[in-house]
């Protein structure tokens, strides 16, 4: 139904801020700034800057309004697989806030900072023994960063033997995450593919097959991208080491195993953490993030800098890598200190037994959606399933509704599309990762509303998926012209006219 003022109920349609505006209206009265001699060396502006007048009561509704048009976390369960979005609990943002750790400066004076550098080496130690690794680097920005660190790791170990120059290859299964290839390129590896087998697990024998004198590391994604436990890891461990190359685990999916399974103990040499995913710091959005990766005994000499050191005067960092095998400095500083007081808190409020509580739950809510589901949509693969659910397209084959149309009807019954089309090894994929902080009433809710678009789109519904979503406040964008063509600056007359919806 169309309103007469162009509003959803208590959804409101405006224009954007730059077409609210008006010359001369301010939400502030500030003083006329002084006149200076200008140092731009003639670079100084020659017209208004162009931002619009405003009040401030125009402002905030404008971002309130805004803010209603995003799904979050916050707002409902929220089941991409392999990003794992999940609840992240007040009391870390409130600990985070505190005084001597929320205003602290990097170039601060050592003494100045004592407590904080003991909850950065506090943090070290548990990540260290939820491990079983020997040394953790914690400046790492994220997962992505994370491997770049392993893998740079790796290379000044195999520089150490005199072994850089002959070992260039890295080995990635198919089902390790898509930025594992992506590390190795830009670590400067050429990649070698390994397939999976029919389980959706690494073909063990084709990667022992592809093992040589030229294979620099192996990089494995465990729990993999599938959702699928990896059995034979001690096996690969074994044959990477006769190779006489490292074992690099992608652990972003730690927080299916830990308090269960030690990667060190299963022969990993070096893994990367995502904060966000096992220990429940804010997730992505261009903001501040944190991949500490975590190193075996082998690999502990070549730790990047800066690392917390003990010493009669209290805790210190060494800062310089001269004279020491370290691979050097990844970044400016040691890390983001904001997701560090997040993770430290959440591991101990919920101690031992709460973070092996957090992957049982997890691996449950996972398996609980998969056997609700598996009789209406069709499961990738037989058997259970680790934290994350895996589905193909077999179950909308000839109903006209593709993955995507399916995913934007969901909209519609008010849930945040799974994560489609990834893992790329399986058709139509929709992935569907519930994590341990939904209730069985919110997934019971999740799973009527897909067993129900199921239902219609094999009773021949197709025309309304394809018209999904319809009570969104915008329709379906043209998402490839949206990527080719974007229009990231907004002008008076042209903006409209060209934008990719």
């Amino acid at each position: 139904m169309k309103t007469l003022t162009g509003h959803r109920g208590l959804d409101h349609e405006e224009g954007l801020l730059f077409e609210q505006g008006q010359a001369g209206r301010s939400g502030v009265d500030l003083p006329t700034p002084p006149s200076v001699k200008p140092r731009l060396g003639g670079l100084e502006r020659k017209a208004p800057i162009g931002l619009p007048g405003l009040s401030e009561p125009q402002v905030i509704r404008h971002f309130v309004r805004l803010s209603r048009k995003n799904y979050a976390i916050d707002a409902g369960i929220y089941p991409l697989g392999s990003c794992t979005m999940k609840h992240n609990p007040r009391l870390n943002e409130k600990l985070v806030r505190l005084p001597g750790l929320a205003d602290i400066h990097p170039l601060q004076p050592i003494s100045t900072v004592q407590g904080a550098l003991e909850l950065i080496d506090r943090l070290a130690h548990w990540l260290k023994t939820l491990t079983g690794m020997a040394a953790v680097a914690l400046s790492p920005a994220a997962g992505a960063h994370g491997e770049l660190c392993g893998l740079l790791a790796i290379r000044a170990a195999h520089k150490a033997k005199g072994e850089d120059a002959t070992r260039r290859v890295v080995l990635v299964p198919e089902s390790a995450h898509g930025t594992n290839p992506a590390t190795a390129a830009q670590a400067g590896y050429a990649v070698a593919s390994i397939p999976a087998d029919a389980r959706g697990r690494v073909d063990v024998a084709a990667l022992e097959a592809a093992l040589g004198p030229g294979i620099a590391a192996v990089m494995l994604t465990n729990p993999n991208t599938c959702g699928l436990f990896e059995p034979e890891m001690k096996r690969i461990a074994d044959a990477v080491h006769k190779a006489g190359a490292f074992f690099y685990c992608d652990g972003a999916n730690f927080n299916a195993i830990v308090g269960k399974v030690r990667p060190g103990d299963l022969g990993v040499d070096a893994m990367h953490i995502n904060l966000h995913k096992t220990f429940s710091t804010p997730h992505g959005g261009g903001g501040p993030g944190a991949g500490p990766v975590v190193l075996s005994a082998a690999l502990a000499p070549f730790a990047p800098v800066p690392y917390v050191t003990a010493g009669r005067e209290g805790l210190g960092l060494v800062e310089h890598a001269e004279g020491s095998g370290s691979l050097g400095r990844l970044k400016a500083f040691h890390g983001q200190m904001g997701m560090m007081v997040r993770a430290l808190a959440y591991m101990l409020s919920h101690g031992g037994d709460g973070l092996r509580q957090v992957a049982e739950d997890a691996v449950l809510n996972a398996n609980y959606v998969l056997a609700r589901l598996k009789d209406a949509m069709t499961p990738a693969f037989p058997g259970f399933c680790m934290h994350e659910a895996l589905f193909d397209d077999r179950f909308l084959r000839g109903s006209g509704v593709s993955t995507l149309d399916f995913a934007k009807a969901m909209i519609d019954q008010g849930f945040h599309p799974m994560t489609m089309y990834f893992p790329l090894v399986v058709d139509g994929a929709l992935l569907i990762e519930p994590t341990e902080t939904e209730s069985r009433e919110g997934l019971d809710e999740f799973v009527a509303a897909l067993r129900g678009l199921a239902e219609r789109a094999k009773q021949g519904g197709a025309e309304v998926f394809k018209a999904a979503p319809a009570l969104a406040p915008r329709r379906r964008l043209d998402e490839t012209r949206a990527a080719r063509q974007p229009v990231l600056r907004w002008k008076p007359d042209a903006a409209s006219k060209a934008a990719a919806d």
